[in-house]
């Protein structure tokens, strides 16, 4: 078997279905058995608004149809739930986590996150260590999110390919969404180590990854060569037939980000990082999104200049010694104001829950509570391919959606009911386990 080099129309085509294929799959796999009206909520619909008193329609896993009461017909045998005084959103979507690749972290059996052996490797696949039946997902889901990046910690520069996942399937297949959708390129001082094999220096960092893309490039030369005299050759050819260049699993899989099929999470936290990443990264004409610029504030004029979206996450984190107490709180609200699309990143797998109080704390530093809202719906979907089926409440999306006492943004407020695919996933988790275990009488 060998690798595909070149970019055509028709493989780009079959790659494309494919992966809408599985998107499709995915969602409908575990879909819901009936209709499902939720009538006289406020729908806080992303795209189009907010309707006050107003009706959703979940049909066979999508939203059939929302609007205003009155203008939305209700199917005969569909389960009608009255939502007067709730308001409903569509499911949130976590930019960057580590679920169902680690479970207790002072456990290593259960940590699936770092490969040690050594810092490049683009040809893993997170697909091939995601738990499903992880105790965290259900945690997660309490709070409203339904769909999520998972990608391997940041120790390593190359760490492998990250899977986009939904909350809730039959099995890990089910929930695997896309996958390879994008592979991290981290260039903070956290891939910078002691250990002779390694590169403890960010030009050592930028030289070995260099070196990587520069061997991926030879990789493909040297098949579409193969490939080229093997369609020219002879049958009559007395020198036999043409030897194949061996696999190269790590070069392979770096081809179709060379190629920007595919998208690189370049990571960096600090100016100088920062600037000498995106200079790599355009050196091979890499597609990117930038990732942890939690530091990069005396830069941020520069980052618009690039004209790519942002993960942004957690905000809670500490200032260094020389910025403003508030510089990582006011961080989000500085990228919108120039303009630039953010979604926040929990970064984690323990914390996920958290991630709509992420955007409900950016909104007191200068971040719109529409944009905030939007980092959590509607802007991972675009930033991620899957726009056309999540982040928002739009007739033909996936019926992913949220009923909850209040505000998605406000700590008060408490999801009751979550739907995944149409499917009414139950609230119950570990945690809440405890809590009735234990507060009981």
């Amino acid at each position: 078997m060998k690798p595909a080099m070149k970019l055509d129309f028709s493989a780009l085509r079959r790659l494309l279905i494919t992966a809408g294929f599985a998107l499709c799959l995915g969602s409908l796999a575990w879909a819901q058995s009936k209709p499902v009206v939720l009538k006289g909520g406020r729908l806080l619909t992303i795209t189009h608004g907010v309707i006050e008193n107003g009706v959703l329609v979940m049909q066979e896993g999508k939203i059939a149809a929302v609007g205003a009461a009155g203008s939305v017909s209700i199917p005969k045998d569909a389960r009608v739930i009255e939502a007067k005084g709730m308001t409903i959103y569509p499911g949130l979507i976590d930019s960057e986590t580590n679920l169902g690749l680690i479970e207790i972290s002072a456990e290593s059996s259960t940590d699936d996150r770092v490969e040690p052996s050594d810092e490049i490797m683009p040809h893993m696949h997170v697909y091939d260590a995601f738990h499903a039946e992880s105790e965290l997902i259900p945690v997660a889901r309490f709070n409203g999110v339904t769909n999520a990046v998972v990608a391997p910690a940041t120790d390593d520069t190359l760490p492998g390919q990250d899977v986009f996942i939904q909350l809730d399937g039959k099995s890990a297949k089910d929930m695997m969404l896309v996958r390879d959708m994008a592979m991290p390129l981290n260039f903070t001082g956290q891939q910078r180590r002691s250990d002779p094999k390694y590169p403890s220096t960010r030009m050592g960092m930028a030289a070995q990854i260099r070196q990587a893309f520069l061997d991926a490039q030879h990789y493909a030369q040297d098949w579409d060569d193969y490939e080229k005299k093997k369609a020219a050759a002879s049958p009559d050819d007395k020198k036999g037939p043409l030897k194949a260049p061996k696999r190269d699993l790590k070069l392979e899989a770096l081809i179709p980000y060379l190629q920007g099929k595919k998208t690189i999470v370049l990571a960096a936290e600090e100016a100088s990082d920062l600037q000498a990443a995106v200079a790599l990264a355009r050196e091979f004409n890499l597609k990117f999104v930038l990732n942890h610029i939690s530091h990069t504030q005396g830069v941020l004029d520069y980052v618009a200049s690039l004209k790519v979206p942002v993960i942004v996450g957690p905000i809670y984190e500490a200032p260094k010694p020389a910025e403003r107490y508030d510089a990582v709180y006011r961080l989000p609200g500085e990228l919108s104001k120039r303009g630039i699309k953010i979604a926040f990143a929990s970064y984690s797998a323990h914390d996920v829950r958290n991630l709509p109080y992420q955007a409900g704390y950016a909104t007191a530093f200068g971040l719109p509570y529409d944009e905030a809202l939007r980092a959590i719906t509607l802007n991972p979907a675009e930033i991620w391919g899957v726009a056309d089926q999540l982040g928002s409440l739009d007739a033909g999306k996936t019926a992913n959606v949220v009923v909850a006492t209040g505000d998605p943004l406000d700590v008060k407020t408490d999801v009751k009911q979550l739907f995944i695919a149409g499917r009414e996933v139950p609230l119950t988790n570990r945690q809440t386990r405890l809590r009735d275990q234990y507060s009981a009488p």
